[in-house]
């Protein structure tokens, strides 16, 4: 199912100022992310989100961030070093089939799922690992390209979140991206 993975220089357009300036990271995830809060993010790429994730839990927060790609995971270090959050951010290299994060059952408070979905071999199994991360009434945040992916594999992929034990409680419209708000029971 897997169309292709982002190469890790892309990330660097990934974080420039445009980008931020059109998306607004901090205003996307207000609705979700309070201090304190533990966060898993597949697929961090170098940090466009996870800088302002960390940011927003504080420094009693945590953020999980699994990428399968060890130069993207290593740039997201030296930026969250140079921001000064190192400390709230782990970073961790993924297999291709699986996050790893076993070790993290029932202890995630929301999970953001942003654009890398489409790029899993099996959306079935990461939905699967990402509802056993989370707390109950916890909340993932899932976005999708537009452009990659049509809104039949994303209604495939929120089947495969259901079939997992995650809720769909809102699918927030946006022009760029098909998004939805998943809790689990």
């Amino acid at each position: 199912m897997a169309q292709c993975v982002c190469p890790w220089w892309l990330g660097y357009c990934m974080t420039c100022p445009i980008r931020r300036w059109m998306l607004k990271p901090e205003e996307l995830l207000a609705p979700y992310l309070r201090e304190g809060m533990t966060v898993l993010e597949p697929g961090p790429g170098m940090g466009f989100f996870t800088l302002p994730m960390a940011q927003m839990v504080g420094p009693a927060g945590r953020i999980f961030a699994v990428d399968i790609q060890e130069k993207m995971l290593k740039t997201l270090q030296g930026r969250a070093a140079k921001a000064g959050v190192a400390e709230r951010i782990e970073t961790r290299l993924a297999e291709p089939d699986s996050l790893g994060v076993a070790d993290l059952k029932g202890g995630v408070d929301f999970v953001l799922a942003f654009a890398m979905v489409h790029e899993l071999p099996s959306t079935e199994n990461f939905f699967r690992e990402a509802a056993a991360a989370m707390k109950p009434g916890a909340v993932l945040l899932l976005a999708e390209p537009a452009g990659h992916v049509k809104p039949a594999m994303f209604q495939a992929e929120l089947k495969a979140a259901r079939e997992a034990g995650l809720e769909v409680t809102a699918q927030p419209s946006s022009r760029r991206s098909l998004r939805a708000v998943l809790r689990k029971a």
